[in-house]
């Protein structure tokens, strides 16, 4: 099924063709249980899609830049 989401991080839709159906989409959204429990099938980087609207990327890029200033700030005080 093609969700298309909007990520709170950048504003931007994305689109992705995610392995649920409609009904299980409509049950996600309904549901109070956590997603890894309501689409047990669906990777954490299509899981969060769903949460954030965040993608792989985005997401990859967004620690690797924490990451970085982790480190920065690590070596400042060593």
């Amino acid at each position: 099924m093609k969700i298309t989401m909007t990520s709170e991080f950048t504003g931007k839709s994305h689109t992705l063709d995610l392995p649920i159906t409609t009904e299980q989409y409509k049950a996600y959204l309904n549901d109070s249980r956590p997603i890894q429990e309501s689409l047990p099938q669906l990777s954490p980087d299509q899981r969060e899609f769903l949460i954030t609207g965040a993608t792989k990327e985005k997401w990859d890029e967004l620690f690797k830049e924490e990451d970085r200033g982790d480190q920065d700030l690590r070596t400042n005080d060593e």
